[in-house]
């Protein structure tokens, strides 16, 4: 019924005559209204009562899940029950991998006869053995990620699958590790036990401890075949060493000479380039070195003068190592040095030995680099060395084993040569030779092992004679038989076999393979004519066989010939680089030689191209006309969140078992005090802790270290690893486990499904083609980034498909879809969802292990034919061809709306359940068309009640524009109080400004980029521009609101 109005004669109208029922209301709204004033006078007469304060609220404590089942080792893990609330990494990881290896999941015979070839072929691959001596480190556990990630895929591939463990022997660090505990324990050294006794101690040792990193690597869920494991001191491999140095002496690749080597004083032994740590210094510094009470100064060169014999001449040398100048043979100056010319063949005097040194005419020397005049000491230096050979210098060595001066030097003899650094100045300065010193940047040659400044000594030692094997390793990359990847590497392999030095092989230690060489010695003292000293030696596998050989040589009766065994040992990357053979028991004609030799891939790190990768490819092609593998893929190196090198006494070594398991802070402190740490190192050592990890390292699990770890790597750069970003995909792992069991609810427990065929049935809704098309992207981006090794590209598909495309979309549209009560829409659905589940495991299975057998052995499978997800198929493109681009595109024009719906409502601060009205106006028949199909989607993802396509929007809209032909409108009218949304957002416009405005002033400092790191001046600019665009969005926002 319409209102009656009444004009009065002035042609105003007067107020509408109101109905019955609308004074009723009226009359009950003013009692109401009065009530509520009674109340309030009421309430302000009385004194204001102090509220009491609630109590505070005890954040509640969730019981992490512990899997409980009644599981035997080897068993399989019982799976029946509900899925705990939360994702536990304990309870996922807890039992399977007994199961696994019980069933033979990892032995290449699994499933099949290897006598009969397998069409979809083979892959071998061996691990980059590591020391027994350790726990593993954060390299070790990416080399595994990464090795285990290739290995899983190429067992799903359907390849017979083989990648065989071992350990290496480590010599100098497992002797090490071992004296340290006889001494800390008995107070007894190695020599004290003797050889014998002292060898048998390290068996021991290796016993109790050695299987420490096996448990390891277990635990990081790494499908080796531990029916192959080896050891590098097993009596196989013994063997395989002793005959490969017999085959390469009788080729003339091994031969024994005394040359310069990295002598180490404190293990007294040689040791290799790898062991060799090259601290940089910028000046004078004063280091620890062992042995010494007091530091030793570094980083100075000091200059004296040499006096020229029959002259007042006297040239001026400069040198970082004052005391080797007791070996002094020669001072060496260029030949076009105009101001050394007329001293050309002349002497100089030494003053301490009185001896008459040359001077030499050598192009090493640098014209510019001091006064243009060198000191030569052969016996002490790689590059005198040199010079000694080119002008045949005396060799005069000056240090014993064991760093002591010997030889005929007065004062100095028997003195250690760091303290006869200051006794040579000392007597210098005395006779008036000494010119002054100054700072100096070096380079100064450190044992990795010991923390000793490494010595250039002369001894005889035994050597593989390099350069044809360089050529031939050359030869193969140029030609493509062998592929390093990433392929900047071959730069590095031509470099260093261009530049190529024999390769001392020889160890004074007791523990490893020990050099089948055998010294002969003659009962009758008779010399024979026509041998050289190196003809009385002898190589052979056994001392019988070395006696037999003697015999003959010096054709004499057995009783006559005494052998002494050489005591050395072999340089420990000789065994490793035989690991890819003799672990299939080369030199026999064995079965799985003939089966798995040669293999597929190497997998290592950049920094052991050189010494292992190369070694092997020289053993393979010497011993056996093969190369040992096909392509070498070579991962970064893992550096801390700061981009430094991992070391003990800056506290950031991480052990992985930390990151599985969690720690605290407490116990990564405790973790410095039982290390080899020097004292004063770690409080530095904690204080580095205490700032990376205040709060401890949290429990990530094993899936979510692997994940990110392999995530990471980006070829050609070093991971600078985050902990945060393991624990972030932790949360992932955790978004998983609830996805998962959220969709397993759509599933009644008499339902069985299966993955969806190629050609699907048409009951499809546009979201499940969607998802399909999406995960068939997966599919195909996973497949090729293994192929290429691009292991970022693979993970990334993975993590978009589960937690954006998945989680945040599809899972979210199903909702309303379950609710509709359409069986056919329904089931369409659940065939979906349940191949997206399946296929998205089976993606995941390489990376996550253990997390993705879990859920899989849970979801209601047809076919249960297949026992684990670690032997089911890898995805194949042609299996789940559903891509559909056209589709992509519209659901991310879609999902570009329903985020602008999202920022407008975040802007007027509208909760997620007050559902709003939006109107979407386009001049494009093709964008209208799209949001015609997609309006439900639209509306569950930006929490619409309804979305209309209109020319017509109603007024009370804010105005949001998609694209240059289309605009949302979104009703706010009845929604929000405008006044009171205007002032919140001019109060955050305010703080925003303030924030601005004090970055600004930060980023304008004149040292900001000098003392602030890269990554956090990244960081600044990108909040900065978040920002302003925030400040932007709040300005429109408000022009809306001035409007409605």
């Amino acid at each position: 019924m319409s209102d009656v109005k009444t004009v009065d004669q002035n042609g105003v109208a007067d107020a509408p005559v109101k109905t019955e029922k609308q004074l009723k209301k009226e009359a009950e709204k003013a009692a109401k209204l009065e009530k509520l004033k009674q109340k309030l006078e009421k309430k302000n007469a009385q004194p204001a009562q102090p509220k009491e304060k609630p109590d505070k609220k005890v954040k509640e404590i969730k019981e992490v899940p512990v899997y409980k089942g009644n599981t035997a080792p080897g068993e399989k893990k019982d799976v029946s029950g509900p899925m705990p609330d939360s994702y536990s990494p304990g309870y996922v990881e807890a039992a399977w991998y007994g199961w696994w290896e019980k069933q033979g999941f990892f032995k290449p015979e699994y499933g099949r006869d290897l006598s009969k070839p397998n069409p979809k072929g083979s892959f071998v691959m061996v691990i980059p053995p590591p020391n027994v001596t350790g726990s593993l480190h954060l390299g070790h556990a990416l080399t595994n990620a990464l090795e285990d990630a290739i290995t899983r895929w190429h067992r799903m591939k359907g390849r017979t699958t083989l990648w065989v463990p071992g350990c290496d022997h480590a010599g100098i660090a497992t002797q090490v590790v071992v004296e340290k505990q006889l001494w800390r324990e008995q107070k007894l050294t190695r020599h004290d036990l003797g050889r014998e006794k002292f060898v048998e101690k390290i068996w021991e040792w290796k016993n109790q401890k050695g299987d420490r990193i096996y448990h390891q690597l277990k635990k990081l869920g790494s499908s080796y075949d531990w029916d192959r494991v080896s050891f590098t001191m097993d009596p196989k491999l013994c063997k395989a060493v002793n005959q490969a140095f017999v085959i390469m002496y009788d080729m003339g690749l091994i031969y024994r000479s005394s040359r310069l080597v990295n002598w180490s004083c404190t293990l007294r032994s040689a040791i290799s380039d790898i062991e060799v740590d090259k601290v940089e210094l910028t000046g004078r510094t004063p280091l620890f070195i062992p042995g010494y009470n007091e530091k030793v100064e570094f980083g100075v060169l000091a200059s004296f003068a040499y006096k020229v014999v029959g002259s007042d001449d006297e040239i001026i040398v400069s040198t970082t190592r004052i005391e080797t100048m007791l070996g002094d043979s020669a001072v060496a100056v260029h030949p076009n040095d105009p101001r050394y010319t007329h001293l050309h063949g002349k002497q100089v005097l030494h003053p301490f030995t009185k001896q008459a040194l040359p001077i030499v005419c050598d192009d090493f020397v640098e014209i510019e680099f001091g006064t243009g005049a060198v000191k030569i000491t052969p016996a002490h230096d790689p590059n005198d060395y040199e010079v000694g050979l080119r002008h045949k210098l005396p060799f005069n060595t000056i240090f014993n084993d064991d760093g002591i001066i010997i030889g005929e030097y007065g004062q100095f003899t028997g003195m250690k040569r760091f303290h006869a650094r200051k006794a040579v100045t000392k007597a210098l300065e005395e006779l008036g030779l000494y010119r002054g010193d100054k700072d100096h940047a070096m380079v100064v040659p450190m044992c990795s092992r010991s923390k000793d400044v490494v010595e250039p000594l002369i001894k005889p030692q035994w050597y593989v004679k390099c350069d044809e094997l360089a050529k031939n390793a050359i030869k193969v990359v140029k030609s493509g038989e062998l592929k390093i990847i990433p392929e900047h590497h071959e730069k590095t392999w031509y470099h260093w076999m261009d530049g190529i030095r024999d390769w001392c092989v020889s160890r004074q230690l007791w523990w490893g393979h020990r050099i089948p060489a055998y010294h002969v010695t003659l009962k009758d003292g008779l010399c024979r004519k026509g041998f050289k000293n190196e003809d009385l030696w002898v190589i052979a596998c056994s001392e019988e066989e070395a006696l037999e050989t003697a015999t003959k040589r010096f054709n004499t009766d057995k009783d006559n010939v005494i052998l002494q065994q050489d005591e050395d040992v072999l340089d420990t990357w000789f065994s490793s680089g035989l690991f890819p053979f003799s672990v299939f028991g080369w030199p026999d004609d064995t079965e799985d030689m003939r089966l798995f030799y040669p293999g597929t891939l190497l997998e290592t790190g950049h920094d052991i191209l050189f010494f292992w990768v190369a070694r092997m490819v020289f053993f393979g092609q010497t011993l056996l006309g093969k190369l040992p593998f096909k392509e070498v893929y070579l991962h970064p190196m893992v550096r801390d969140a700061h981009g430094r090198k991992m070391s003990k006494s800056l506290g950031n070594v991480i052990d992985p078992m930390d990151v599985i398991t969690g720690i605290s802070l407490e116990d990564l402190h405790k973790t410095l005090e039982g290390s080899n740490l020097d004292p004063r190192e770690i409080e530095k050592a904690k204080a580095g802790q205490k700032r990376d990890y205040p709060n401890g390292i949290p429990e990530c699990g094993v899936d979510a270290m692997r994940f990110a770890l392999c995530s990471y790597v980006l070829q050609g750069r070093d991971i600078n690893l985050d902990i945060l970003r393991v624990q972030g995909y932790r949360f992932f792992c955790n978004k998983l486990w609830n996805a998962t069991k959220f969709a397993m609810t759509y599933f009644t427990n008499e339902e069985k499904h299966e993955v969806c065929p190629k050609q699907l049935s048409g009951d499809e809704s546009v979201m499940d083609k969607w998802i399909l098309s999406r995960l068939s992207y997966a599919v195909q981006a996973c497949s090729s980034g293994f192929e290429k090794y691009e292991f970022a590209v693979t993970t990334t598909a993975c993590y978009n498909l589960w937690l954006y495309d998945l989680c945040d979309v599809y899972l979210e549209c199903l909702k309303p879809v379950f609710q509709s009560g359409d069986s056919k829409a329904i089931a369409a659905a659940k065939r979906t969802l349940y191949t997206c589940l399946e296929v998205g495991l089976r993606l995941l299975s390489p990376f996550m292990p253990f997390l993705t057998e879990e859920l899989y052995q849970r979801l209601p499978r047809i076919d249960v034919s297949v026992p684990s997800i670690c032997v089911a198929e890898y995805p194949e493109v042609d299996q789940c061809c559903w891509r559909d681009e056209q589709s992509e595109k519209d659901v991310e024009l879609v999902q570009k709306a329903a985020k602008i719906i999202r920022s407008a409502r975040s802007d007027y601060t509208l909760p997620n359940k007050v559902k709003t009205q939006a109107y979407i106006v386009s001049s494009d028949p093709a964008v209208s068309k799209v949001f015609q199909a997609y309006n439900q989607p639209l509306g569950t993802m930006s929490f619409c009640s309804e979305i209309q396509i209109t020319n017509s929007p109603p007024p009370g809209c804010a105005i949001l524009t998609l694209t240059g032909h289309c605009e949302i409108h979104l009703l706010l009218k009845g929604l929000i109080d405008p006044e009171k949304e205007l002032s919140k957002m001019e109060k955050k416009q305010n703080d925003l400004t303030t924030s601005v405005d004090k970055l600004k002033k930060a980023m304008a400092a004149e040292d900001y980029a000098l003392k602030v790191p890269q990554e956090v001046r990244d960081a600044n600019s990108e909040k900065l521009e978040q920002m302003q665009t925030e400040f932007q969005r709040l300005t429109l926002a408000k022009e809306t609101l001035k409007n409605i």
